[in-house]
């Protein structure tokens, strides 16, 4: 059986942590499978204007080729030639739900994130995506700093 691990990715510089960790993760257990999955965050609840809502499609179009380009690419060319087995993944939504369920559809033992800034107002106020993961999720979870 392959032991699938998800990493998530926000093109920060804790990927690199995480990255790393999953990659000695996975040559330690050994028949293995990296999803390196950045989640471009949206929300249901933004309001926006009806030339926004023209526009969301190829907004939308963009923001993935440009994750895809920036930080999926760039890793899962690095990882494959290391000799692991590597894919990437690049969805729209929640970064905490959107991470469970391709953990799920995926089939995979294992998520590796990289710790979210605790100092930004935000993941103070709500909470950040990575507690919520940690809370939720229905494999083990990893925060790598």
């Amino acid at each position: 059986m392959t032991f699938r691990i998800v990493v998530g990715l926000d093109g920060s510089g804790a990927d690199g942590s995480a990255v790393r960790y999953a990659k000695d993760l996975a040559r330690a257990v050994g028949d293995s499978e990296l999803l390196l999955v950045y989640v471009v965050e949206w929300s249901p609840y933004t309001f926006q204007t009806p030339e926004e809502n023209e526009q969301r499609h190829q907004r939308r179009e963009e923001e993935i080729e440009t994750a895809k380009e920036r930080a999926v690419d760039p890793a899962v060319s690095a990882l494959s030639a290391d000799g692991l087995t590597v894919r990437g993944i690049v969805r729209h939504g929640n970064v905490a739900d959107t991470l469970e369920r391709i953990a799920k559809e995926e089939d995979a033992q294992q998520i590796v994130v990289g710790r979210a800034d605790p100092k930004s107002l935000s993941s103070r106020i709500f909470g950040s995506s990575t507690a919520n993961l940690v809370m939720h999720a229905n494999v083990p979870v990893t925060v790598v700093s």
